[in-house]
């Protein structure tokens, strides 16, 4: 079905929520929130500086990946002609981002515990919530995925429904390093340059 009139206001409505979802890694970095996990290899832990610039440095391509996958879909979906382009559009989209989430989990996990007081649970929460945001990524491109395209309207619709529940899903897993236990770590956080 083609684009009309009608489905436009839907489209210019639920462009907004693709690039507030998108951008909340961005928001959250600046906040402070990052993921770890423990790892028995680093023995008591890494330095806490240390554990920061690993965190930042693997969440930066992550922050840069969603914003230019949030650009290239805006720019998609007001050029798209039919609700099937625009699915395929939010599909990669959806993809990409959980994708690149994993990739931040990954890199997060695989740098260690930081040597402070609770570090392996404080790492653990770190890897849980860029977790978390993956599986809400991954939830929203089912979602998409097997929403029917017939009917435009219904179909924008549904998906504004499933980018509410993403962005509440992706809330969710946010953490703040200015709400850490650790006074070493949110320092850390705070001086660290790959941390700005």
């Amino acid at each position: 079905m083609t684009i009309t009139l009608a489905t436009v206001p839907l489209v210019r409505r639920f462009a907004p929520s693709l690039l507030a979802v998108a951008l909340i890694p961005g928001l959250l970095v600046a906040c402070g929130s990052r993921g770890g996990s423990p790892s028995a290899g680093h023995g008591s832990g890494v330095t806490p500086a240390a554990w920061a610039k690993s965190v930042c440095t693997a969440l930066s391509p992550w922050r840069a990946r969603l914003a230019t996958l949030t650009q290239e879909t805006q720019a998609q979906l007001t050029s798209a002609t039919t609700s099937a382009q625009a699915k395929q559009n939010l599909i990669g989209l959806l993809s990409g981002a959980e994708a690149a989430s994993e990739a931040a989990r990954q890199r997060v996990a695989d740098a260690g515990a930081p040597d402070v007081d609770q570090g392996k649970e404080i790492a653990a929460r770190f890897v849980a919530s860029l977790q978390a945001a993956r599986d809400a990524y991954g939830h929203a491109r089912s979602t998409v995925k097997d929403l029917d395209t017939g009917d435009a309207n219904a179909f924008y619709s549904a998906v504004a429904t499933a980018f509410e529940k993403l962005q509440h899903e992706y809330a969710a897993s946010a953490l703040e390093v200015d709400k850490l236990s650790s006074a070493p770590l949110r320092q850390a956080f705070n001086e660290v340059p790959e941390c700005h």
